[in-house]
């Protein structure tokens, strides 16, 4: 069983930077982790998704070139650094896992995030 516990959530302005945490319990090693985010109203939208076997990593266009998802596994912890927030990028945002991983499972996690274990979620909200 996989447990997922976000932090790092927060307001911030526009241009502004938060780094988001995943605190991760279970067996995770050779999965797709990564994040997804769903703004009121909206579609669950795939963001970012890292390979914990090889450490390759796969990024949605919209937020391409502005955030970086990395993982600790000796803390057995995945975060998602975000710099130059959009007012678009409010959301809640999901830490989530997936077994097993391989690239074309990762490229549509970010299509359709459906992962088989996510967290109970953190909210960013980014003012203009």
């Amino acid at each position: 069983q996989v447990q997922l516990m976000e932090s790092g959530g927060g307001s911030v302005q526009a241009g502004g930077s938060l780094r988001l945490s995943c605190a991760a319990s279970g067996y995770t090693y050779t999965s797709c982790m990564g994040w997804f985010r769903q703004a009121p109203g909206k579609e669950r939208e795939g963001v970012a998704v890292i390979a914990t076997g090889g450490g390759s990593t796969y990024y949605a266009d919209s937020v391409k070139g502005r955030f970086t998802i990395s993982q600790d596994n000796v803390k057995n912890t995945l975060y998602l650094q975000m710099n130059s927030l959009k007012p678009e990028d409010t959301a809640m945002y999901y830490c989530a896992a997936e077994r097993p991983c391989t690239v074309l499972r990762a490229l549509s996690l970010l299509q359709r995030p459906d992962f088989g274990y996510w967290g109970q979620g953190t909210q960013v909200t980014v003012a203009s």
